[in-house]
């Protein structure tokens, strides 16, 4: 009856000399190192925007966009308290531009993307290009390009930031500089690059610069068109709606090279059969109403509402008026490693 005792206080001991050498046994974290299914670390969560737009307009009584360099409240995934995630891999926050202002310009290694949430004719110029913001607009930064915001209307401007700061300082790759002035110079007239590369048509002999889209703000009157052309000529897909994701017009692929960003039209009335994948998703509402159900919770789902659903979890969505959801994801990064998955409930 003593050999086991003995045998346990005898692993025991071996493992307390093995640690004075920096090893440890795998077999006793096997299984939690290497579960069966994903494990993320964050919860579902809905931010309300009618309950944090005035935490986010506040914020400029404290503290100016020029000594902030990003005027932002982080949106922290409760699960991940004090992390500055939003997901395992990604970030999302709140950034704030008030009327004169000018975050001033840096670059860095991540990849951003902006979504604008409210406020008209406010800019963001991203390597020597300017561009004017509206609603439902999505912007990209691509990694290490020189980037500034600024404000010339005259009501302030706030849109949604998502960046892949976990997954650069997973690869422990993050870079940053500062811009010598508050503006980086502007180098082409605005409008260029959707002019130029995003009309189904590709300068010959051009060749890209990098992983990222050539089109850097894809206007929402131009994604609207072609989300409500998809619903008069076909019928939602019964597990995702009408859903259309946004591509890089030189090779067909994502816009981003980290980040998946799609969006989706739901009918009135119309209500997803449950759907999981491994990509923990951040979902804004843009237009409609109603709710994303998950783990027991039914979150409701307005116009510049945010809500995140962990990977592998199952929801549904229903929508009680024609409801567009923005989304974005580390699919693409995920599919690029082969460890992407869904599953249809």
């Amino acid at each position: 009856m003593s050999a086991v005792p003995d045998l346990q206080q005898q692993r025991q001991a071996f493992y307390g000399r093995a640690d004075t050498q920096h090893l440890a046994p795998l077999w006793t974290r096997l299984k939690s190192l290497v579960p069966a299914e994903p494990t993320p670390a964050g919860v579902p969560h809905r931010w309300a925007y009618a309950e944090v737009r005035p935490y986010v307009l506040e914020s400029a009584q404290h503290i100016s966009a020029k000594e902030a360099e990003r005027r932002v409240l982080i949106l922290e995934n409760p699960g991940l308290h004090g992390s500055s995630q939003i997901t395992n891999s990604l970030y999302a926050g709140l950034q704030l531009i008030m009327p004169g202002e000018v975050a001033p310009a840096h670059r860095h290694t991540q990849s951003a993307l902006r979504f604008v949430i409210e406020g008209h004719g406010a800019y963001t110029a991203v390597d020597g290009e300017k561009t004017l913001m509206e609603p439902g607009d999505f912007v990209i930064t691509p990694s290490w390009t020189w980037h500034h915001h600024g404000n010339e209307s005259t009501a302030p401007m706030v849109w949604l930031d998502g960046l892949d700061i976990p997954i650069c300082a997973l690869f422990a790759s993050t870079f940053r500089e500062d811009h010598h002035a508050d503006e980086a110079p502007l180098t082409r007239p605005a409008g260029d690059a959707l002019a130029r590369y995003g009309s189904g048509l590709l300068p010959v002999g051009w060749q890209p610069g990098s992983l990222n889209s050539p089109v850097f703000n894809y206007p929402y009157a131009r994604t609207r068109e072609a989300l409500f052309a998809l619903a008069r000529g076909a019928a939602p897909d019964a597990h995702l709606g009408h859903l259309l994701r946004y591509v890089n017009p030189a090779d067909g692929g994502w816009a981003m090279p980290t980040i998946a960003t799609m969006i989706r039209l739901l009918p009135q009335g119309f209500a997803t059969l449950p759907y999981r994948s491994s990509d923990s998703t951040v979902f804004v509402g843009v237009e409609g109403r109603g709710e994303l159900r998950v783990a027991g919770q039914r979150l409701a789902l307005t116009p510049h509402d945010v809500v995140v659903v962990p990977g592998w979890m199952p929801y549904t969505l229903h929508a009680d008026a024609d409801l567009v959801l923005f989304s974005y994801s580390d699919r693409v990064a995920q599919e690029k490693l082969g460890f992407w998955r869904e599953q249809r409930l």
